[in-house]
């Protein structure tokens, strides 16, 4: 019995039953910062939606009496925290799912844990949500927590975002303390690239801007929580992404019939629609659609169907199918950020067995490029993988499998990895991009050609030593400037360089990267490897990058031989940056038209022992070439 008056006299089961079929599902998480009352939020929506019970009520009343928690109210967060560790110590540990429904919608509600050390379970609950609440007490403002969950929430892909800043009761219901907390979540918001987000000022205790109009704030005319659950978009992305079809199970129940199994992740199919089946690349068109009763028309993402085709073509469980016009992309290596789960660390190089939609294959890290400090944004190098940790990682599969970029298609692009052992979930993956087709098909078939001609006797040649001079900097700094100036001065006096600068590279080169993260780590990666090369052909390699992370340079020194890479820290402090903004670009990110924009929305990581430092706001260039000019002869690299 509901702890609501209910009368039954007029109820048609039948028809509640149909509605209730017919109804949007929202999957959604709440997260943030320990004790911010995540767990009296979901109780006070469970409460006044009248999914909850009178025995119910009633136990909580008594614990709530027994724990001291609200003194003699109930506290609604029991209804959630349901283990006995939870209710003790007044935390969220484990992921509690609750559902409700109102007259719009259904709902699945995940209770993350707060706690850095169950980052882990957090991840877990946001992994199938659409929209997170990210609650804030009104007292703290923003905390460790909050970004960091607001960091997960966004890698993960979900794009609608509430943030409720609870509690404002015990700061006075103070609109100028709301505003601030706003102001400053929005600010961080714009530096992870959270587009989509909505801040509410909420006291869930008594259920203002929860479930009812705040008379307690009435100079806050938005949504309330309830009404922003219930008309925010739900997979509004899945139909317009592209086909993809992973086959689960191969239905050979008569002789003469062959269908292929599973749920359309995305995109739409009918019959008559070419088809490729991956990653063995044979084409058919796709002869019926079956479902439970009967064939269809048609089918759409979210659907569980049975495919038959044209032609007989080998499919077997793991692979998948998709439209011929719009491919994944085949490879058995790439890239991807990874939260590593377990106690036991990910180190390189040892194998598990991973999991991509309906495939099941092994597959071995093998390199961690940078570890991801989710609190400062941060980039550091890292030899392993502790608990909680996130990594951008490359994963080697044991054979070919068909995937997308976890951006444009989560159900393709994400995965996890399991103990081979212990059958344990130890980590959990989202694919960034495939690593180019000449890594993957003929890095382990060819070797290093010995050339009679080697890097030394090139190098002599020209009366110098091969080096990388590595200019890293914010934008307008003078990198560019004093580089350009540099080679100047090398070629007047003989010497034989070539200088790669930021902006033509990406004319050419890199054109197909843009300025995320991740493209800034695989734009240093294939600057790098140019400049290894020209370094072999005995040149004085100058090369002009905001670089912005030290992670990045650490791998390019890698790729060099020792005492090759000098890396000179162009230095001048960011308001001088601004002043200078030689092409408007500070202005533009100050403004929002540029997003990830180094020095502004993302971070700059500075050397923390470079070979030089040049402080341009307080140097000519004159000074500094001739700063240089003097260090690269004193190490010799510079002959007569």
């Amino acid at each position: 019995m509901f702890h609501a008056d209910f009368d039954a006299g007029d109820f048609d089961i039948g028809e509640y039953l149909e509605q209730h079929r017919n109804k949007e599902l929202l999957r959604f998480i709440t997260c943030g910062s320990v004790d911010d009352g995540k767990s009296t939020l979901i109780g006070r929506l469970l409460f006044d939606t009248k999914q909850v019970f009178e025995d119910q009520l009633a136990a909580v009343g008594k614990d709530s009496r027994k724990y001291g928690t609200t003194g003699e109210a109930p506290d609604l967060a029991l209804l959630v925290d349901g283990l006995q560790a939870e209710r003790e110590q007044g935390i969220t540990i484990d992921v509690a799912y609750r559902y409700f429904t109102t007259e719009k919608r259904k709902f699945i509600i995940a209770d993350t844990p707060g706690h850095e050390q169950y980052t882990r379970n957090m991840v877990t609950g946001a992994s199938t949500a659409d929209l997170a609440i990210v609650l804030i007490d009104a007292r703290h403002g923003l905390q460790v927590q909050t970004r960091r969950h607001s960091y997960l929430v966004h890698m993960l892909g979900i794009r609608h975002v509430v943030v409720a800043i609870n509690k404002m009761d015990a700061v006075d219901y103070d609109r100028e303390v709301f505003e601030r907390i706003r102001d400053e979540y929005a600010s961080f918001a714009n530096q992870l690239g959270i587009e989509d987000f909505s801040c509410v000022p909420v006291c869930a205790l008594n259920g203002a801007n929860v479930t009812r109009d705040a008379d307690e704030m009435d100079w806050y005319d938005g949504p309330g929580v309830l009404d922003l659950l219930e008309s925010s978009p739900v997979h509004e992305h899945d139909l317009e992404r592209p086909m993809r079809f992973p086959v689960q199970y191969v239905n050979r129940t008569r002789s003469d019939f062959r269908g292929f199994c599973g749920t359309l992740v995305s995109g739409r199919v009918a019959p008559g629609d070419v088809v490729v089946a991956l990653p063995s690349g044979r084409r058919s068109k796709v002869a019926e659609i079956i479902e439970y009763g009967g064939a269809m028309g048609s089918a759409r993402a979210g659907q569980s169907i049975t495919l038959t085709l044209a032609d007989e073509i080998d499919i077997s469980r793991g692979d998948v199918l998709v439209h011929a016009d719009r491919l994944p992309r085949v490879s058995e290596l790439f890239d991807a950020r990874v939260v590593w789960m377990n106690d036991r660390p990910l180190l390189p190089g040892r194998q598990y067995n991973l999991k991509l939609a309906s495939s099941e294959v092994p597959a071995t890290p093998e390199a961690i490029h940078h570890r991801i400090d989710v609190n400062t944004l941060e980039h550091h190098p890292a030899e392993q993988l502790e608990l909680n940790e996130i990594g951008y990682c490359r994963i080697r599969a044991s054979r070919a499998l068909a995937f997308d970029a976890y951006d444009s298609s989560p159900a393709t692009g994400s995965f996890i990895l399991v103990d081979r052992v212990s059958n344990l979930t130890v980590g959990a993956g989202m694919i960034v991009r495939p690593v180019t087709d000449q890594l993957t098909d003929k890095s382990s078939n060819v070797t290093w050609h010995a050339q009679t001609v080697n890097k030394r006797a090139r190098a002599q040649q020209k009366a110098q030593k091969s080096a990388v001079l590595w200019f890293t900097g914010l934008s307008g700094a003078g990198k560019s400037t004093v580089a350009n100036a540099l080679e100047k001065a090398l070629f007047q006096r003989g010497h034989h360089s070539y200088l790669l600068d930021g902006d033509n590279v990406r004319h050419g080169l890199n054109r197909d990267l843009g300025f995320s993260d991740d493209d800034r780590v695989e734009n240093i990666r294939r600057i790098g490897e140019v400049a290894r090369l020209m370094a072999d052909a005995g040149l004085v390699v100058l090369t002009a990058f905001i670089s912005p992370f030290r992670a990045d340079r650490a791998m390019v020194r890698e790729l060099m031989e020792d005492g090759e890479f000098v890396e000179i820290h162009v230095d001048a402090p960011l308001d001088v940056c601004e002043t200078r903004d030689p092409k408007g670009l500070y202005a533009k990110a100050r403004a929002g038209v540029i997003r990830n924009f180094t020095g502004i929305d993302s971070p700059y990581e500075p050397p923390e022992d470079p070979e030089i430092i040049v402080d341009t706001s307080k140097m000519s260039v004159d000074e500094c070439v001739e700063e240089l000019l003097a260090y690269l002869k004193r190490r010799g690299i510079l002959i007569g």
